[in-house]
């Protein structure tokens, strides 16, 4: 399977490459058989977070090599205007470098699971719609997405891409003085972390449009709510599912865990795919500890028709 490459990023920050990881072997080859053959027959829910997005260079908040890292809250976005300079310099640079990463064998995997009817749905904490990309379409961007931006005052939405020209406009040079200082980071969903402060507070942020009010990215920041709708397509996934698959989500947040809770309080089973430790590891009926898109990839090989 193959997908469009969306290229490669700009030079001079500092990121994650992407990896090509090895098959699984030994112990994880058998769990996998053993979460092949729970899975088999039926269709199931899958849950997917950051660590399957790792494997495109797109760097995680709580995976175990992750440094420790403190997002801005939805609270301190809308309360200060130099919050919200200095978040949109740093996404400026974020977004640049996230446009250019390309779906991994585990996004192509869970599309392929999809083709053979064995998901009925996929939800998603990711937003960095690397699943579109690789082909999946019954997708709840749970977290919302990367790529658009909305108005806090009117409500209307904008291309990212779009945006990005505004800013560099209001900022010509600035990714190359940014990528030429140096210290500067990638970070998840589309944030950099940026040593540089005159750089930052130098940043001019575009207004709406429409109406001069202020511009958001269209994803769920710290300390703001799912929307209703995204949460209540998600259970009726998790409720039309015979089991629900979580892969690479350390469920810390409860958009997710939620899911799990629900997925064992019907009885169903449910298997936790990720590195490191969950805060749903005590609900799960099977628990890996390998790399996520090995295990998509396994799993979308080894699983019979049904």
């Amino acid at each position: 399977m193959a997908g469009q490459r969306r290229g490669t990023g700009l030079t001079g920050f500092a990121s994650m490459p992407p990896v090509a990881p090895a098959p699984p072997s030994g112990n994880d080859l058998d769990v996998l058989a053993r979460i092949r053959d729970l899975l088999a027959g039926a269709p199931f829910a899958l849950l997917t977070g950051a660590g399957l997005s790792t494997d495109s260079g797109i760097p995680d908040y709580r995976g175990p090599d992750s440094p420790p890292r403190s997002p801005m809250t939805y609270q301190e976005f809308v309360r200060d205007a130099a919050n919200r300079q200095r978040y949109w310099a740093r996404n400026h640079i974020g977004w640049s470098h996230m446009r250019h990463a390309d779906p991994n064998q585990g996004h192509y995997s869970a599309a392929e699971l999809e083709r053979r009817g064995y998901l009925t749905g996929l939800i998603t904490q990711n937003v960095d719609r690397l699943h579109q990309d690789a082909g999946s379409s019954n997708v709840v961007d749970l977290h919302g997405r990367y790529d658009q931006v909305v108005c806090l005052d009117c409500g209307r939405t904008y291309s990212r891409r779009l945006l990005a020209g505004v800013f560099e406009e209001l900022n010509p040079g600035f990714l190359e003085r940014a990528a030429a200082g140096g210290l500067v980071e990638m970070a998840p969903d589309a944030d950099a972390t940026v040593e540089d402060q005159a750089l930052i507070k130098s940043f001019v942020v575009a207004v709406c449009p429409a109406c001069g009010g202020t511009l958001k990215p269209d994803f769920v920041y710290f300390g703001e709510n799912v929307p209703k709708d995204r949460v209540e397509r998600s259970y009726a996934m998790v409720d039309e599912a015979a089991a629900l698959l979580v892969a690479g989500s350390s469920l810390t947040v409860m958009s997710g865990l939620r899911f799990v809770r629900h997925a064992a309080k019907e009885s169903k089973p449910v298997v936790i795919i990720n590195r490191g430790a969950t805060r749903g590891d005590d609900k799960a009926t099977i628990k890996l500890e390998a790399g996520v898109s090995q295990a998509l990839d396994y799993l979308a090989a080894e699983l019979p028709p049904l």
